[in-house]
Protein backbone atom coordinates (compact mmCIF):
# COMPACT_ATOMS: atom_id res chain seq x y z
CA UNK A 1 0.00 0.00 0.00
CA UNK A 2 1.89 3.35 -1.42
CA UNK A 3 -0.29 5.78 1.53
CA UNK A 4 2.28 6.32 4.34
CA UNK A 5 0.26 8.73 6.44
CA UNK A 6 -2.79 10.51 6.22
CA UNK A 7 -3.50 13.74 8.76
CA UNK A 8 -6.29 15.37 9.47
CA UNK A 9 -6.45 18.59 11.26
CA UNK A 10 -9.75 20.62 12.32
CA UNK A 11 -7.98 23.45 13.36
CA UNK A 12 -6.14 23.80 9.95
CA UNK A 13 -8.93 22.68 8.07
CA UNK A 14 -6.73 20.37 5.70
CA UNK A 15 -6.77 16.68 5.36
CA UNK A 16 -2.88 15.47 3.77
CA UNK A 17 -2.18 12.24 2.05
CA UNK A 18 1.11 11.01 2.08
CA UNK A 19 1.86 7.95 -0.52
CA UNK A 20 5.58 6.64 -1.49
CA UNK A 21 5.69 5.20 -5.12
CA UNK A 22 8.78 3.36 -6.85
CA UNK A 23 8.75 5.23 -10.13
CA UNK A 24 10.05 8.90 -11.02
CA UNK A 25 7.98 12.04 -10.93
CA UNK A 26 7.48 11.87 -14.62
CA UNK A 27 5.46 8.49 -14.82
CA UNK A 28 3.26 9.73 -11.47
CA UNK A 29 2.58 12.90 -13.07
CA UNK A 30 1.50 10.81 -15.85
CA UNK A 31 -1.22 9.09 -13.85
CA UNK A 32 -2.84 12.23 -14.06
CA UNK A 33 -2.34 14.15 -17.10
CA UNK A 34 -3.73 10.96 -19.37
CA UNK A 35 -7.47 10.73 -18.76
CA UNK A 36 -7.34 6.95 -19.46
CA UNK A 37 -4.43 6.29 -16.77
CA UNK A 38 -6.53 8.71 -14.06
CA UNK A 39 -9.63 6.95 -14.65
CA UNK A 40 -8.32 3.96 -13.50
CA UNK A 41 -7.15 5.30 -9.81
CA UNK A 42 -9.12 8.18 -9.33
CA UNK A 43 -12.46 6.28 -7.58
CA UNK A 44 -11.54 3.46 -5.05
CA UNK A 45 -11.95 0.06 -6.65
CA UNK A 46 -15.69 -0.31 -5.59
CA UNK A 47 -16.39 3.12 -7.36
CA UNK A 48 -14.54 3.14 -10.94
CA UNK A 49 -14.09 6.62 -12.15
CA UNK A 50 -14.98 7.84 -15.67
CA UNK A 51 -13.15 10.59 -16.76
CA UNK A 52 -15.32 13.04 -19.08
CA UNK A 53 -13.83 16.06 -19.84
CA UNK A 54 -10.08 16.44 -18.54
CA UNK A 55 -7.76 19.90 -18.86
CA UNK A 56 -4.87 19.50 -16.89
CA UNK A 57 -3.97 23.09 -17.91
CA UNK A 58 -4.80 26.62 -15.34
CA UNK A 59 -8.23 27.32 -15.76
CA UNK A 60 -8.91 23.93 -16.93
CA UNK A 61 -11.85 21.60 -16.28
CA UNK A 62 -11.72 17.93 -15.44
CA UNK A 63 -15.18 16.41 -15.29
CA UNK A 64 -16.21 12.74 -14.20
CA UNK A 65 -18.21 10.12 -12.49
CA UNK A 66 -18.10 7.21 -10.32
CA UNK A 67 -20.35 4.13 -10.41
CA UNK A 68 -21.70 2.79 -7.51
CA UNK A 69 -21.63 -1.22 -7.39
CA UNK A 70 -25.19 -1.01 -7.89
CA UNK A 71 -25.15 1.44 -10.61
CA UNK A 72 -25.67 5.03 -9.23
CA UNK A 73 -23.40 7.42 -11.11
CA UNK A 74 -21.80 10.30 -8.61
CA UNK A 75 -20.62 13.30 -10.40
CA UNK A 76 -17.83 15.74 -9.62
CA UNK A 77 -15.47 17.84 -11.38
CA UNK A 78 -12.50 20.10 -10.58
CA UNK A 79 -11.17 23.48 -11.58
CA UNK A 80 -7.58 23.36 -12.43
CA UNK A 81 -5.60 26.50 -10.80
CA UNK A 82 -2.01 26.44 -10.80
CA UNK A 83 0.14 23.16 -13.08
CA UNK A 84 4.15 23.03 -12.55
CA UNK A 85 4.17 19.73 -14.77
CA UNK A 86 5.38 17.14 -13.44
CA UNK A 87 5.98 18.49 -10.03
CA UNK A 88 2.52 19.73 -8.92
CA UNK A 89 -1.06 21.44 -9.71
CA UNK A 90 -3.57 22.72 -8.03
CA UNK A 91 -7.32 22.46 -8.16
CA UNK A 92 -10.66 22.87 -6.87
CA UNK A 93 -12.82 19.44 -6.06
CA UNK A 94 -16.29 19.28 -5.38
CA UNK A 95 -19.36 17.04 -6.07
CA UNK A 96 -21.61 18.01 -8.98
CA UNK A 97 -24.84 16.90 -10.27
CA UNK A 98 -25.48 14.90 -13.35
CA UNK A 99 -24.22 18.04 -15.88
CA UNK A 100 -21.48 18.63 -13.88
CA UNK A 101 -22.96 21.91 -12.45
CA UNK A 102 -21.82 22.17 -8.74
CA UNK A 103 -24.17 21.05 -5.88
CA UNK A 104 -25.19 23.18 -3.42
CA UNK A 105 -24.09 22.33 0.25
CA UNK A 106 -21.27 19.80 -0.41
CA UNK A 107 -17.91 20.52 0.29
CA UNK A 108 -15.63 21.78 -2.20
CA UNK A 109 -11.71 21.27 -1.50
CA UNK A 110 -8.76 23.11 -2.62
CA UNK A 111 -6.14 20.60 -3.36
CA UNK A 112 -2.37 20.85 -3.99
CA UNK A 113 -0.88 17.76 -5.19
CA UNK A 114 3.00 17.54 -5.09
CA UNK A 115 5.60 14.92 -6.42
CA UNK A 116 9.14 14.69 -5.87
CA UNK A 117 11.70 12.68 -5.77
CA UNK A 118 11.91 10.27 -2.59
CA UNK A 119 14.02 7.48 -2.29
CA UNK A 120 14.73 6.66 -6.05
CA UNK A 121 11.03 6.91 -6.42
CA UNK A 122 8.32 9.46 -5.96
CA UNK A 123 6.92 10.52 -2.33
CA UNK A 124 3.20 12.45 -3.50
CA UNK A 125 1.80 14.52 -1.03
CA UNK A 126 -2.22 15.60 -1.74
CA UNK A 127 -3.21 17.94 0.75
CA UNK A 128 -7.20 19.04 0.28
CA UNK A 129 -8.10 22.19 2.62
CA UNK A 130 -11.53 23.11 3.06
CA UNK A 131 -13.65 26.13 4.14
CA UNK A 132 -14.73 24.97 7.59
CA UNK A 133 -13.96 22.16 10.21
CA UNK A 134 -17.78 21.42 9.39
CA UNK A 135 -16.97 20.88 6.02
CA UNK A 136 -13.83 19.06 6.63
CA UNK A 137 -16.27 16.67 9.49
CA UNK A 138 -18.40 15.78 6.85
CA UNK A 139 -16.17 14.42 3.83
CA UNK A 140 -14.44 12.21 6.92
CA UNK A 141 -17.68 10.90 7.58
CA UNK A 142 -18.21 10.19 4.34
CA UNK A 143 -15.28 8.27 3.83
CA UNK A 144 -12.96 10.41 2.08
CA UNK A 145 -9.71 8.43 4.04
CA UNK A 146 -10.89 5.28 3.24
CA UNK A 147 -11.61 6.10 -0.47
CA UNK A 148 -8.99 7.70 -0.97
CA UNK A 149 -6.50 5.63 0.06
CA UNK A 150 -7.98 2.85 -1.58
CA UNK A 151 -7.76 4.73 -5.13
CA UNK A 152 -4.10 5.96 -4.75
CA UNK A 153 -3.40 2.43 -3.76
CA UNK A 154 -4.50 1.42 -7.09
CA UNK A 155 -1.70 3.54 -8.52
CA UNK A 156 1.09 1.10 -7.74
CA UNK A 157 -1.02 -1.73 -10.06
CA UNK A 158 -0.94 0.80 -12.59
CA UNK A 159 2.79 2.13 -12.39
CA UNK A 160 4.05 -1.56 -12.39
CA UNK A 161 1.84 -2.47 -15.94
Amino acid sequence: MPVTDVQHDLDALTLTITADFAAPVERVWQVYADPRQLEKVWGPPTYPATVVDHDLTPGGRMTYYMTSPTGEKHAGYWVVGEVDEPRSFTFEDGFADADFNPLPGLPVSRCVYTFAEHDGGTRATYVSAYASAEALQQVLDMGVVEGASAAIGQIDVLLAG
